[in-house]
């Protein structure tokens, strides 16, 4: 009859369980190491598909990263610090043009919340930081007949507004940074407007310019049905 010998069953047993668990530390501590570059890697397809996707569609796809990427023009031209100018007028005192290195050299402000889209995406506590809107509103000398701010984007289409009152609160960034990173191109990079207590849209991507007005102008979206105000289920509406 024979015997069973414990001893051997795991001397023989043992190496193949050695063998089976280094193979599963291996294959996740590789999954692990390939995640950021498989996710960069699908967010430059998404950022590049986006950019000749005039139907929207690519924003529809999965994105472990949380940010959807979407133009409403085919293509948008690149700036950088060699040719980017953001432009205040309309009614204001002393009409301005920023460079990048004008804006980077101001005081910033850092804001962090949770950004929400009307497509339902969310990402939670997303650092932004920037100049604030305010700041360069006084520096250009708002008249008292303004009332508006009218913003344009060097995509050549897309505009948005707020009143002169949302413009001046203090969680209302002429963005530079997005996750402690500068905006990138198809983030609405080098600049972009971000307004912290409303829906993403109001957020223009690829800001060039900002135009004081008597009254308000509605933006591309609002044009298209959404709310002049795109304020977020509580927040603060009334916060300076």
């Amino acid at each position: 009859m024979a015997v069973e010998q414990p001893g051997k069953r795991a001397a023989e047993g043992a190496p193949v369980g050695r063998r089976a668990l280094l193979g599963m530390l291996g294959a996740g501590a590789a999954g692990l190491a390939a995640a950021p570059y498989l996710q960069s890697g699908w967010e430059g397809f998404l950022a590049k598909a986006s950019q000749v996707d005039a139907t929207g569609l690519t924003g529809l796809l999965p994105n472990p990263g949380g940010f959807r990427y979407y133009s409403i023009v085919g293509s948008v031209p690149h700036k950088d610090e060699t040719n980017y100018q953001l432009t205040i007028g309309g009614l204001v005192d002393r009409p301005k043009t920023y460079t990048l290195a004008d804006l980077r050299a101001m005081p910033q402000t850092r804001v962090v919340r949770d950004v929400l889209c009307t497509d339902g995406w969310r990402v939670d506590d997303t650092p932004f930081a920037g100049v604030k809107l305010s700041h360069l509103l006084d520096d250009a000398g708002v008249r008292g007949s303004g009332q508006a701010v009218r913003f344009t984007c060097f995509d050549g289409a897309y505009t948005e507004s707020l009143t002169l009152e949302q413009a001046r609160r203090s969680d209302v960034l002429i963005a530079l940074t997005m996750q402690d990173k500068p905006v990138t191109h198809e983030h609405g990079g080098p600049v972009r407007l971000y307004v912290a207590p409303m829906y993403f849209y109001k957020s223009a991507k690829w800001l060039s310019g900002i135009s004081v007005t008597d009254k308000v102008v509605p933006g591309f979206w609002e044009e298209r049905g959404y709310a002049v105000d795109g304020w977020l289920d509580g927040a603060d509406r009334h916060a300076a």
